[in-house]
């Protein structure tokens, strides 16, 4: 199966347009069902955490401080991910702040919606789960913790994990041999009652190129 790259931001808020800048972005591969690469790093944005920030996260403005300047470490992650495409949970967030660190760069971000959201298809699909946070998603699923939660690389592979489910609950629910990234795409954009037919109209329109 092609490479799916699952992205994960730590930021000092929730909003760049705001002035909020990232401070960890990770990146875990997936293919088929196993993480097979991994891009992890603080970086300096030279904007101070608030305590808040710093008790939820776990990263403190000290640490920030010994980190690499965010447009280093934004130029190295744009390089690992190259072409691969991208999902990441409650993926409004953290393609936000995707664009806007590339566009301090001078770099375009992809159109959205690029990022496939392991969130909106789990609305989707699991409506008996009742709360979508990633934590409550992974109890829900027995997907095991990766490290403190609200820690980039911790919350990559989580996420990673809960899409590998996701692409084989789609697998045997409605009796495919893929769920690219393509349809996911497709999925989290139907409403739950329709998702047997855009599974149906995704498979049907491949066929007919």
């Amino acid at each position: 199966m092609n490479p799916i790259a699952v992205i994960d931001f730590e930021t000092t808020g929730l909003s760049p347009s705001q002035g909020d800048r990232a401070t960890e972005i990770a990146v875990a591969v997936l293919e088929g069902t196993q993480v097979v690469g991994r891009f992890q790093s603080l970086m300096n944005a030279g904007v101070r955490i608030s305590p808040f920030i710093e008790a939820y996260t776990g990263i403190s403005n000290e640490m920030i401080r010994a980190a690499p300047p965010a447009a280093e470490v934004m130029a190295e992650a744009m390089r690992f991910v190259g072409d691969m495409p991208l999902v990441a949970h409650n993926a409004c967030f953290d393609q936000r702040f995707w664009a806007a660190e590339l566009a301090r760069l001078g770099r375009p971000s992809r159109p959205e919606p690029s990022m496939a959201c392991t969130l909106l298809l789990s609305r989707r699909l699991y409506p008996e789960a009742g709360n979508y946070r990633l934590g409550s998603l992974a109890a829900f699923h027995a997907i095991a913790p990766a490290g403190r939660a609200h820690r980039a690389m911790a919350d990559a592979e989580v996420a990673a994990g809960l899409l590998s489910r996701i692409q084989c609950d789609i697998r045997e629910r409605y009796q495919v041999d893929e769920a690219p990234h393509e349809l996911l795409l497709k999925l989290q954009r139907s409403p739950r009652k329709a998702l047997p037919k855009a599974v149906q109209g995704y498979f049907q329109s491949l066929r007919a190129q």
